[in-house]
């Protein structure tokens, strides 16, 4: 099926003027996402010669912007819910919409630390009175994942007044890399990217919504690209660059 997407955008290309066939893809994807998108995006152009722009910011921020209109062909959200708002306010063809991956909740502190237990007093000793790094439960997709698994496991309470909220899940990261907070709650894979810092506790898949990449194409995107590369994050060697990251593949539908 791939290669006759393939096909179909050598052809279509021959046929448009050169600044057409010339056009890039622009894909706005959740900040989570940027090493798999920017490898998956190598890999598509390697195959078509189509390069794949991204803006990678917090899946609300991209929300809001395709649900203006912003120029993107593709959206690329870190939960349903922000996906669902989109669809329902006209802003990607609700046909399009697809689950690419899932991904783990962890606890990530300083390299070298010991392993953490999910309890109350584990997490306070460690924390020592500073701040717990996670993405604005409000509005961040990670956010919310990780208040769901904080109040499902009794935690919330002993740590809500000592958050650090932040404005995307990347950001928390960074927090926690830096010094600048002892302890983060955010993706396995970002933990893993992060040469500064270990997981220290992995939440159980149960304690919270299970994490969804959806993916779909935008209501303006006329790019005949926008279809295939659709596609693409569905294949093979997408998900095996996902896979590869860390993400969680087996729940694609």
């Amino acid at each position: 099926m791939y290669k006759r997407f393939c096909l179909a955008i050598a052809f279509m290309a021959a046929l448009l003027p050169p600044i057409a066939a010339a056009s890039e893809l622009t894909v706005f994807a959740a900040a989570s996402m940027r090493e798999a998108m920017e490898r998956i995006a190598s890999e598509f152009e390697s195959e078509t010669g189509m390069r794949v722009v991204f803006s990678f910011a917090g899946t609300g921020t991209l929300a809001r912007q395709v649900e203006a209109g912003a120029p993107a062909d593709l959206f690329i959200s870190a939960d349903s819910d922000w996906m669902d708002y989109v669809a329902e306010n006209g802003g990607v063809e609700p046909a399009s919409v697809r689950q690419i991956a899932s991904n783990k909740l962890v606890l990530a502190g300083p390299k070298e630390s010991p392993a953490l237990g999910l309890n109350a007093a584990e997490i306070a000793g460690f924390l020592d009175g500073q701040r717990l790094a996670m993405a604005d439960p409000d509005t961040v997709p990670a956010g919310r994942y990780g208040k769901a698994a904080l109040e499902n496991l009794g935690l919330w309470q002993s740590v809500s007044g000592q958050l650090a909220p932040m404005e995307n899940v990347r950001v928390a990261l960074a927090s926690v890399a830096r010094g600048d907070t002892p302890l983060g709650l955010v993706y396995r894979t970002d933990a893993q990217i992060e040469p500064n810092v270990a997981i220290l506790a992995t939440f159980p898949d149960t304690s919270h919504p299970e994490i969804r990449y959806l993916a779909a194409v935008t209501e303006v995107s006329s790019n005949p690209a926008a279809d295939p590369f659709l596609e693409f994050l569905t294949g093979p060697d997408a998900q095996e660059i996902l896979q590869s990251l860390g993400f969680v593949t087996d729940k694609v539908e």
